[in-house]
């Protein structure tokens, strides 16, 4: 009996994954303090580690564990060299080297440390984004009206996987002749057939592109002219309400600005209009979306916005001049949970996965 082929779809829509990378990234940048950090950190640990258990996840292309090792390290070595401050001094180094020379001090070293932690929780979020949304999802959230952008980001993203495959391929079939490489003139037999190969597929995509009309925009010409002239309007409000915001203009260069914005705005949308883009299989947004969502933008909301009853000094943290405990705000800490809303629903969800019958 012939075993039925499901496809599965993404647990979560590519557009909330992105909201969640820009709640991660806006908390890790406006934060220093250990604790809210440490929270954010395994949030991120926990997603990345339900990510990895769904079917079809890529193997990620650097472990974030040795990135942090070297990130981390490197950082507090750095500070802890360079930053002569801090009352608590683990040694001295000669005065008469540059820059080097004075006292290392815990607290440099801690202060490195937590920047680097903060570098590592950036690369751990891209990380949990590759790993949960394909690159094509990502290539389509880009707007209509920037399709040509996203042509050349499909077409340049492709490129390298199939022109690495394709040099594999050479090489086994040049190895099976009994060629070796030796030196630079060895390298001729597999450059050339490499190169002839990427002129190939070129010309077959332009081929493509030229068929299905590439370039071809349905919408009236008028309309373009319209989007122009919007665009051009635009730029010159925002032009004048940032220099009228540099001479103390006011609320005249805040409407400005405003105005610029919604013209930009407004051509964007009427360029794009003349884009039809069809999905084979559109992705839906479902309640698990909007779960994802609450919680980024309740973590954008805690660290960004001047909420009533929500005291953000806590956030600005610094080990100088001595070393101590750093100052929790309870409700900033409790809603940080909220960045792992998408490795709770991913564990759910690899949970019934592994529990349905297969066919």
């Amino acid at each position: 009996m012939a075993s039925r082929v499901v496809r599965r779809d993404p647990v979560i829509h590519p557009l909330a994954w992105v909201t969640w990378l820009l709640a991660v990234v806006a908390a890790l940048l406006s934060s220093r303090n250990p604790v809210y950090l440490t929270v954010i950190l395994v949030c991120i640990a926990a997603t990345l580690r339900a990510g990895r258990s769904q079917a079809f996840a890529p193997a990620l292309p650097l472990s974030p564990w040795r990135f942090a090792l070297i990130v981390v390290t490197l950082s507090a070595a750095f500070n802890g060299l360079m930053a002569h401050f801090g009352q608590t001094v683990l040694f001295e180094l000669p005065a008469w080297l540059p820059l080097l020379g004075g006292a290392v001090t815990l607290e440099g070293l801690v202060y490195g440390a937590i920047n680097g932690l903060v570098l590592t929780g950036i690369f751990a979020a891209f990380l949990a984004l590759y790993q949960a949304v394909p690159t094509y999802a990502l290539v389509r959230l880009i707007p209509r009206s920037f399709y040509p952008v996203g042509v050349v980001l499909s077409v340049a993203v492709a490129y390298v996987p199939t022109t690495m495959a394709q040099f594999g391929q050479i090489r086994e079939a040049q190895r099976l002749r009994g060629h070796q490489v030796r030196g630079a003139r060895d390298w001729l037999p597999l450059v050339m057939p490499l190169l002839v190969s990427g002129l190939e597929r070129a010309m077959q995509l332009a081929e493509a592109m030229t068929a299905r009309g590439f370039g071809n925009l349905s919408e009236a010409q008028t309309a373009h002219n319209i989007s122009r002239g919007l665009i051009v309007f635009g730029l010159a409000t925002l032009a004048g309400g940032v220099a009228g915001s540099l001479i103390g203009a006011g609320a005249l260069s805040t409407a400005l600005i405003v105005v610029g914005g919604l013209a930009v705005i407004a051509a964007l949308w009427l360029q794009g209009r003349g884009v039809k883009r069809t999905h084979y299989r559109p992705q839906l947004w479902t309640p698990r979306d909007w779960a994802v969502v609450a919680g980024a933008l309740l973590v954008i909301a805690l660290y960004l916005l001047p909420l009533p009853g929500v005291d953000q000094s806590s956030l600005a943290y610094s080990p100088y001049p001595r070393l101590s405990f750093p100052q929790v705000n309870l409700l900033i800490a409790i809603g940080s949970v909220g960045l792992a809303v998408p490795a709770m629903l991913l564990a759910l969800a690899g949970k019934k996965t592994n529990r349905s019958p297969r066919a």
